[in-house]
């Protein structure tokens, strides 16, 4: 049986072989990390623990299942497709409310999903010829959807790295929204405001782009955007109405909406379109399968606990600077691998300042990680949906903006109290 140091130096080993040598997909490589763990921590190949990992995440896995099927049902149906057409349209005259628009447009797949890949692949890449239409250069475009991939996944009602940070400490997931929103928006919108705005102004567009697609609401009215405002009004429902409005949980909710959306646009094939959806999620729904089980093994060998105690153990200006690096670092690994294994023990470090205002800085840390090589998911996907053959031309945009988010996380950890005073609630 080896140290705990050198388990977690043979599991990032074997990680990093699996995914970057074998090129296994980032679920499978995580799972065999975590075997490979257990057998260097004289655990063996523990079934029972691996399994039980595997299921740590399952309720997050049931949403990100569900909200790829609705996020399918809108754009077969044609309401993504039109209120891309009808933010660009009618604001393209306005860049303010041009970018604010788009900006909250692309992010609100993650922010029902809590996954930047599912905002990439889906807005993401219906948002991106109408923007490159605007004039913005492709590689500003693709920053542009990475980063508020990344801010909606962080956003509230879902963000599944502060659940997981939460679940770590057994601090249930209520309250967060505000300092989420706190954490996300005035980022998201001033990002996507310095990379957009020096090729919008005086923008006209003379006609409809092609790329803009046809105009479904002509033809179904208001009624194209129904399934959107019923999972709205359920999820806010419980949260104005606590107590009297049936609490259905977020995966059912996108069920209903789902269902809902069968009726209300284009007629379009739903087991075909499930089918899809849920192949383009898997990945996703693997990594947490995978991150689970390296987390079960890392609590079983002691690797948790060496880095909860390092990280308690850490001076104030090193503990600032070891979250700012480490944890987007790590996020490489995966940003729920970093919000689980690096979270915890930090919102533990940071006992004394509001725990849920330093959880939801802590969530933003985490979702830099999907810019961070060789992953990197929100810029390898960024890129393919604008057509850039080179992520890292993206990853150069967005480094500034990643520099920013950090230095406002951090920042929001270091004025926890005073903000969590001044948020109503």
């Amino acid at each position: 049986m080896l140290a705990p140091p050198w388990i977690l130096l043979i599991m990032l080993g074997s990680f990093i072989a699996c995914a970057m040598a074998l090129r296994l997909p980032i679920g499978l490589s995580l799972a065999l990390a975590a075997v490979a763990g257990a057998l260097a921590g004289g655990a063996g190949v523990p079934v029972d623990q691996l399994v039980e990992g595997a299921f740590a995440y399952i309720d997050p896995i049931l949403i990100i299942a569900a909200a790829m099927v609705f996020m399918a049902v809108l754009e077969e149906s044609g309401a993504l497709g039109s209120i891309s057409r009808s933010i660009v349209i009618r604001l393209h005259r306005r860049a303010l409310l041009l970018v604010g628009g788009v900006t909250l447009f692309i992010m609100f797949p993650g922010m029902i999903t809590g996954q930047s890949t599912a905002t990439v692949l889906t807005t993401g890449a219906i948002a991106a010829p109408a923007l490159m239409a605007c004039g913005i250069p492709r590689v500003k475009v693709a920053a542009m959807i990475a980063m508020t991939a990344i801010y909606g996944m962080i956003a509230p009602p879902v963000s599944l790295p502060t659940m997981i940070i939460g679940s770590g400490v057994d601090m249930p997931f209520v309250g967060f929204e505000l300092p989420l929103l706190v954490a996300t928006l005035p980022l998201a919108f001033g990002v996507n405001l310095a990379l957009a705005r020096p090729y919008l102004r005086g923008l006209r567009l003379d006609r409809v782009p092609p790329e803009l697609g046809p105009d479904h609401h002509a033809a179904y009215g208001l009624r194209l955007y129904l399934p959107l405002v019923v999972v709205v009004l359920l999820l806010a429902g419980i949260r104005v109405f606590p107590g009297w409005f049936p609490n259905l949980g977020i995966a059912l909710v996108l069920v209903v909406g789902s269902l809902v959306g069968l009726f209300t646009g284009r007629r379009f094939g739903i087991l075909a379109a499930a089918q899809g959806a849920l192949g383009r999620g898997l990945p996703v729904m693997g990594i947490l399968v995978g991150v689970g089980m390296f987390i079960q093994v890392m609590t079983l060998t002691g690797v948790r606990g060496m880095l909860v105690v390092a990280a308690l153990d850490l001076p104030p200006v090193l503990k600032y600077a070891g979250v700012a690096v480490m944890m987007p670092v790590f996020g490489a690994v995966s940003a729920y691998g970093s919000a689980s294994v690096l979270g915890v023990p930090f919102l533990l470090s940071f006992l004394g300042q509001d725990e849920i205002v330093v959880g939801a800085a802590l969530s933003l840390f985490a979702g830099l990680g999907d810019l961070m090589p060789p992953t990197a998911l929100a810029g390898i996907f960024a890129a393919q949906v604008v057509g850039e053959k080179n992520y890292l031309n993206v990853l150069k945009h967005t480094a500034l903006p990643a520099l920013a988010t950090a230095a406002w996380a951090l920042g929001m950890i270091v004025f926890a109290n005073t903000l969590a005073a001044v948020l109503p609630g």
